[in-house]
């Protein structure tokens, strides 16, 4: 069985990980790389990322720091990390999911795939 990072860094996950993220689409970070240029990026440099990963050495970037206005008149803040970082999030969430998922509650709802909070 390979070991986890492997799992995360081959390059079919890190493929539909791209997809998933191009499919959300979603704004540029701080780089200005927007979702419509992920898959050409991800196409040169996808060795680049995955020996980054298996090596320990990628380092992701800080994430773009915008406010959103609350109904309250107050503003929150939210960081949007470049494309790049969130196929990496997609390539780690997609290899735990299948760890964790089959022993969770059927109960839990929370952040779990093709489940909601409508449906609990």
């Amino acid at each position: 069985m390979p070991r986890m990072i492997e799992r995360i860094a081959h390059p079919a996950n890190l493929e539909t990980a791209c997809r998933k993220v191009e499919a959300n689409k979603g704004s540029a970070g701080v780089d200005g790389m927007g979702v419509e240029e992920l898959s050409e990026y991800m196409e040169a440099h996808k060795e680049e990322i995955s020996n980054g990963l298996l090596k320990g050495t990628y380092k992701p970037q800080p994430a773009r720091r915008v406010y959103i206005p609350k109904p309250n008149g107050k503003k929150r803040a939210l960081g949007i990390p470049r494309v790049v970082d969130r196929v990496i999030q997609q390539a780690v969430s997609q290899q735990l999911s299948q760890v964790y998922e089959p022993v969770f509650s059927e109960y839990s709802y929370g952040f779990r795939p093709d489940r909601s909070a409508q449906q609990a």
